[in-house]
């Protein structure tokens, strides 16, 4: 790797502190939220520091370098992800309020009754909830796609679907925050471009884990959260197409999102503004901006790489345990660096709280995948997701941990 993996643990100070009675730390849950380095950390709190003013709405000098840094943002988003047009890169909350954003702005003003949107069977469910109240609420029909014995995608399926139905949305996750699948993102895009369908990227898996080019997809729209790639919580990206943003009505109203107001009627502000109403989560954009710089210095290849070595030598490890059933694709190039798995009867807290005896956090239920865990016939899973600053030696010490679970419980 370009940086040694010493060097950016080292950048990670709360990986050295202890938990249950002085364990050494061992944060294997990166799929729920990441840790943050020191970068991250003294660049938000430079900004309280030193730069402490609202954007957008004066002349004076702490305002003008607030909104000089947090537009700045906008053009390394657009760079790290290859997006051409900086202007169609909204600020949001994260990627929950991504979808909502799409499903209220958009999908209102062209989902009619007997229309159909198509999504996955392993979709968090912020790719789920926001489509089931819109299709409520317009009469129409949400359907899935289905997964296979490995957790890969049935594709022809949504062959089917186009070809007999009145599809006008396909909306995905690049990769399952459960199985870890890669979803063959070309392979749906191209199906949709051919009649025309928009289509929306639930992207918060994926991009903190591995290079995604938004212009080669050709995607409607693509989402992400920052907490997940080591950037601060509450912060998150929504890119859409200007065919899209033409059709779309502002999302929430107020200041900075109005060209004029007037006492009946009002017109709205430029992209991507006219999204992005009231005082922006300015910190955090910033903090963004500087998990983005943080982790091109990595180098997503090199990220990637190492992911697929620890995913791989933990698959191993993990597969001579007795009892033990694990979930998603075999084929390491097909996932990312999350283990899903199930012990036997055992329950899946159980597992988390013996491994958390042993200062190793996973993470156990159905995490926010319950349309996924009723296809796979079960109430809940443990999980374990891997990062650039995990090693080899904390995944020994998992497979010490769940060794000791299957004693307990007799499963050897």
């Amino acid at each position: 790797m370009q940086v040694s993996l010493l060097n950016i643990r080292k950048d990670f100070p709360i990986l050295s502190r202890t938990v249950r009675g002085g364990k050494p730390l061992i944060y294997l849950d990166n799929a729920a939220t990441t840790q943050k380095p020191n970068h991250v950390v003294d660049t938000i709190s430079d900004y309280y520091r030193n730069y402490n003013a609202n954007t957008h709405r004066a002349i004076y000098a702490l305002a003008e370098e607030a909104t000089e840094k947090y537009e700045s943002v906008r053009d390394r988003v657009a760079k790290f992800l290859n997006i051409q047009e900086r202007s169609h890169i909204i600020f949001v909350r994260g990627t929950t309020e991504g979808i909502n954003l799409v499903a209220y702005a958009w999908g209102r003003p062209n989902i009619t009754k007997g229309d159909v949107i198509v999504t996955t069977e392993y979709e968090h469910h912020s790719n789920i909830v926001p489509w089931q109240l819109l299709c409520k609420e317009k009469g129409a029909t949400l359907k899935y796609i289905p997964i296979d014995e490995q957790g890969r995608l049935m594709l022809d399926i949504l062959d089917g679907y186009i070809a007999e139905e009145n599809v006008k949305m396909v909306t995905f996750s690049l990769m399952s925050n459960v199985l870890g699948t890669i979803t063959n993102a070309h392979a749906i895009m191209s199906k949709c471009r051919k009649v025309q369908i928009p289509t929306l990227i639930d992207a918060a898996q994926a991009v903190p884990h591995m290079r995604v080019d938004v212009s080669s997809l050709g995607c409607d729209f693509f989402t992400f959260s920052g907490h997940k790639m080591m950037g601060p919580t509450g912060i998150g990206v929504l890119y859409a197409t200007q065919r899209m943003l033409d059709k779309m009505s502002p999302f929430h109203g107020g200041g900075d999102m109005i060209r004029e107001v007037h006492k009946q009627e009002s017109t709205w502000n430029d992209l991507p503004h006219k999204f992005e109403a009231g005082t922006p989560n300015i910190a955090d954009v910033i903090g963004l901006g500087a998990a983005v710089d943080y982790l091109e210095r990595i180098g997503m290849d090199n990220i990637r790489a190492h992911e697929m070595e620890l995913t791989s030598y933990a698959l191993n490890r993990m597969r001579q345990i007795p009892g033990i059933t694990i979930y998603g694709p075999t084929d390491i190039k097909e996932r990312g660096g999350v283990i899903s798995f199930n012990f036997a009867d055992v329950h899946p807290h159980d597992v988390a709280h013996i491994v958390d005896e042993e200062g190793i956090a996973i993470r156990s239920g159905h995490h926010c995948a319950q349309v996924l865990m009723e296809e796979l016939d079960v109430a809940a899973t443990s999980r374990a997701s891997f990062y650039v600053y995990n090693t080899k030696e904390e995944v020994d010490a998992l497979i010490d941990a769940l060794q000791k679970v299957a004693r307990v419980f007799k499963l050897e």
